[in-house]
């Protein structure tokens, strides 16, 4: 018989808010697979637990070299716990890849279900809740991100999101210019440790907050896109996007943003600008 390969969620913070199947998991796995290993002792010993299986490293680094080791002692009949530094395996975490392999050999995969930095953050922002997507970290290049955003822009569900802090002030500003600087978000800071933030407010307040220099583990959770289109007039959805391309955005990208921001269909803004272009020529 084939093992079963356990996803165990760890705190995010408060070591009180293991689930009790965490330390039984840890204390009778054969093999633990750790995205840091001193963390997992610290972990073990918090929790007063006692390990008896074979603890290796799990992370971004030896992900793809150690994954085959692994399924193999699945295969073997092995139980192989995987946690990672905080919350759950795979949730832009390491795991993906082992539980796709895992399931690929018909390995039994199971979790230990823990605090969600994602969860717990659209929980206490105080926006919808109802329908949401998670996004991940956005790209780490300017450009990039920009264009991962302008993706999304449209989308009417709340968008979650996990950043560096380092990254926070130009993150809320590109947020800021392509879904408006009005639209609500919150940023959680340190969610369930002694100085656990939670800063709610309009993408552009939040931007010049940040910039003053935010420390610790960020979430950002930002509304959607509004249901209903802005009432804008013409002469309006013109200087947006001519704001946009002063700014250095290319005309068809500076429409499809001010579309997004406004819930207006694209074809109408570009309508405007033409029509602004024409009557400009014609003075």
């Amino acid at each position: 018989m084939t093992g079963t390969l356990v996803l165990a969620g760890t705190p995010i913070g408060d070591v009180a808010d293991a689930p009790p199947r965490l330390a039984a998991e840890l204390g009778a796995a054969e093999v633990i697979a750790a995205e840091d290993t001193r963390r997992l002792r610290r972990l073990t010993q918090a929790l007063g637990v006692r390990t008896t299986g074979r603890v290796v490293s799990y992370n971004e680094v030896n992900e793809s070299a150690r994954t085959p080791d692994l399924v193999e002692a699945l295969v073997g009949g092995a139980r192989v716990l995987l946690v990672t530094d905080a919350g759950m395996p795979s949730v832009s975490d390491p795991g993906y890849r082992l539980v796709a392999a895992a399931v690929e050999k018909g390995v039994k995969v199971t979790a230990v279900p823990g605090p969600s930095a994602v969860l717990t953050a659209l929980a206490v922002s105080g926006l919808p809740v109802d329908r949401f997507c998670f996004e991940g970290f956005p790209p780490r290049k300017a450009g990039e991100r920009l264009s991962r955003l302008r993706e999304v822009a449209g989308e009417r569900r709340t968008l979650v999101y996990f950043e560096a802090p380092h990254r926070l002030d130009d993150t809320l500003a590109a947020m800021a210019e392509v879904f408006g600087a009005d639209r609500r978000a919150a940023v959680c800071r340190e969610l369930t440790k002694t100085y656990e933030e939670v800063r709610r407010g309009p993408l552009a307040e939040l931007a010049a907050w940040a910039a003053e220099g935010v420390r610790g583990e960020i979430t950002i959770v930002v509304e959607g896109a509004p249901d209903r289109p802005e009432e804008v007039d013409a002469a309006e959805l013109v200087r947006r996007v001519r704001v946009r391309e002063e700014a250095g955005e290319r005309r068809k990208e500076a429409i499809a943003a001010v579309a997004a921001e406004t819930g207006l269909p694209k074809r109408d803004v570009f309508d405007a600008v033409v029509a602004a272009k024409n009557a400009a020529q014609r003075d």
